[in-house]
C-alpha cells in the first residue's frame, strides 16, 4: 500500500517539447488517416500519390532523386514503383545509369483530378486556422525541420563508416 501511496505524490508532467511532440503525432495520424480515406478514390496510398506528385511536378525525375525527396530506401522506392508502372501511372525510362520517371496517360489524368481534389481536402482540414496560423505553422515546422536535419547531419559527422564514434 505505501508503493502505491507514494507513486500518486510523484506527478511527472511532460515538458512542453513532449506534449508539442505528441501533439503533432495525433495531427499527423489524424490527417494521414483522413487522406488515405479521400485517396482510395484514385486507388492511390499516400505512398502513391506523394510519388504522382512529384514526378508530375518533376517529369524525368531519377529514381533518386526521387527517393531523397520521398526520403524512403531504394527498395522501398522500387517496390512502390513496380506496382505503379503495373497500374501503368508511371513508366521508368533507361538513361544512362540511371533510371527516369515519367507519368503515363493515365498517371497525368490521375495526377490532374486527384491533385486539385487532394489539396482542398488538405485546404479544408486545415479550415480552423487562419491563413496567417497556416503561414505561421509552415515557417515553424520548416525551422523545426530544418534544426533536426542540421542535428542529424551533425551525427551522422561524429560517426565513422564502422560505426565508431569519431571523437
Amino acid at each position: 500500500m505505501e508503493g502505491l501511496a507514494s507513486a500518486g505524490k510523484h506527478r511527472f508532467l511532460p515538458t512542453t517539447a513532449t506534449l508539442s511532440w505528441l501533439r503533432l503525432a495525433r495531427v499527423f495520424q489524424r490527417v494521414e488517416q483522413l487522406s488515405a480515406e479521400h485517396l482510395k478514390r484514385w486507388a492511390l496510398s499516400s505512398a502513391q500519390f506523394d510519388v504522382l506528385v512529384q514526378v508530375g511536378r518533376a517529369e524525368g525525375i531519377t529514381q533518386q532523386d526521387l527517393a531523397s525527396a520521398l526520403l524512403v530506401t531504394k527498395g522501398n522506392i522500387c517496390q512502390l514503383l513496380d506496382r505503379m508502372e503495373r497500374d501503368g501511372l508511371v513508366r521508368r525510362v533507361s538513361y544512362g545509369r540511371s533510371n527516369r520517371l515519367f507519368l503515363t496517360d493515365t498517371g497525368f489524368r490521375t495526377f490532374s483530378e486527384a491533385l486539385p481534389a487532394q489539396e482542398a481536402a488538405i485546404d479544408g482540414m486545415l479550415s480552423s486556422l487562419t491563413r496567417t496560423d497556416q503561414l505561421q505553422l509552415l515557417r515553424l515546422l520548416g525551422r523545426l525541420d530544418r534544426s533536426l536535419r542540421a542535428a542529424s547531419k551533425h551525427e551522422e559527422m561524429k560517426h565513422d563508416h564502422s560505426g565508431r564514434t569519431a571523437d
